[in-house]
């Protein structure tokens, strides 16, 4: 297929399709939120915000006992604010390896002077709980420190059982934290803080938060906080101990984003109006309709367990001739639609639809038709056209989760 032009893009009527796994869509009442002028970050005032969004945070974490920081930065730095707030330098480390983003978290653990214990799966595949088990059990110096596992690999669409996790380290009563990763998870599928005794847990403002990228979330259990009070890995911006000074009065210890503290307090709000377990439901049904469409297309998924597959992003592999960075171009210049792409491994073998944050079911059917319109111009005919949209429309109509909110508003009426 000869290359795209500038004169084969469309003028852009209409919005884009905003269909990565973050950035995702941001909520117009969050928009409205954030719009306002600056203000001071040290007046009298300020704590009312300050404190509704530490308390706003805590919230979607499932989380009363411990503590969650906020960060001018993204996910990314709230991985390093959890290594080095609580381990120290030449610590070992379990963590498995199945995708980009848990190879960027162990690369960054090695720069940092930890020595991780690097788990390396197919991608595709899920956590190597025998591997994982032997090393525990054998560990009876404890002289590992930690066990850092990514909930939902965005690359792949490979989610994690956690609480299986903390029951191996309950079994052979193992001291290690627990480092969890829910940068694309937290906030759109379930995550239990307390009930699943994590230590630390890692997300951003840009995925089922429904914020633009500026915010790093950290939670952390009493047990971590009480290890960061001694902790010898480098941290100055990110301490833990200056956060808690400053964030028990409702400030922070520098000059916070404000304007995305105001859209964290409104987005928590939308999340709790649906109601936490509807807010799940609703990405498990979005997901079930995609991974309907990508199976009505011939197409395979890469996550090969369907217990393990993610609720926030669906990895289509394609067949050999379908070149898959071809795939997300075209969508874009040609439809307005932003797919992910394959990354490291899957670079050019897979593209990515997410179904994270404020989406529903019309946005969906949109995105796949799209996808359908895509997959012919760059040469893929194994489907008849609407094949996927049918079976996810199909999906959709008898599986109806309404929102909470929008139920009670209704019954107003």
């Amino acid at each position: 297929m000869a290359p795209l032009t500038t004169k084969d893009v469309p003028v852009p009527y209409g919005r884009n399709f905003l269909m990565v796994p973050g950035p995702t869509n941001v909520p117009q009442r969050v928009q409205n939120a954030m719009h306002r002028n600056s203000e001071d970050h040290r007046s009298l005032d300020f704590p009312k915000l300050g404190l509704a969004a530490l308390e706003a945070i805590k919230k979607v974490f499932q989380c009363r006992q411990g503590h969650a920081f906020i960060f001018p930065g993204t996910g990314t730095l709230g991985w390093e604010a959890a290594l080095t707030n609580c381990l120290d330098p030449q610590d070992q480390v379990i963590s498995v390896r199945f995708g980009q983003f848990s190879h960027l978290w162990i690369d960054m653990m090695k720069r940092l002077g930890l020595r991780p214990i690097e788990l390396d799966v197919e991608w595709g595949e899920g956590l190597p709980m025998d591997r994982m088990e032997g090393l525990i059990q054998n560990d009876r110096a404890h002289d590992i420190k930690a066990v850092c596992v990514v909930h939902n690999e965005t690359t792949t669409g490979v989610c994690t059982d956690i609480p299986a996790v903390r029951r191996l380290l309950d079994k052979y009563q193992h001291p290690a934290l627990l480092m969890v990763d829910g940068v694309s998870s937290i906030g759109a599928v379930p995550f239990k803080f307390d009930e699943w005794r994590v230590d630390l847990a890692v997300t951003g403002s840009q995925k089922a938060l429904m914020l633009p990228a500026g915010l790093g979330f950290v939670c952390a259990s009493p047990r971590a906080l009480e290890r960061s009070k001694t902790a010898k890995l480098p941290h100055v911006y990110m301490s833990f101990q200056d956060h808690l000074r400053s964030n028990v009065d409702g400030f922070f210890p520098y000059t916070p984003s404000v304007p995305l503290l105001y859209g964290l307090v409104e987005a928590v709000k939308m999340l709790e109006e649906e109601g936490f377990e509807q807010v799940w439901a609703r990405h498990h049904k979005l997901a079930e309709g995609v991974r309907r469409a990508v199976r009505a297309w011939n197409l395979e998924i890469c996550c090969r367990d369907p217990r393990l597959q993610s609720d926030t992003v669906t990895t289509v592999m394609l067949p050999q001739g379908v070149d898959g960075v071809q795939v997300v171009k075209v969508a874009f210049q040609k439809y307005n639609l932003s797919l992910g792409a394959g990354l490291m491994r899957l670079r050019g073998k897979a593209f990515r639809i997410s179904s994270l944050g404020d989406l529903n079911e019309l946005t969906i059917l949109g995105a796949l038709a799209g996808v359908e319109m895509t997959l012919r111009e760059c040469g893929y005919n194994g489907f008849k056209l609407g094949a996927g949209v049918a079976a996810a429309a199909e999906y959709y109509q008898q599986h109806a989760v309404q929102a909470r909110g929008f139920t009670e508003a209704m019954a107003k009426i």
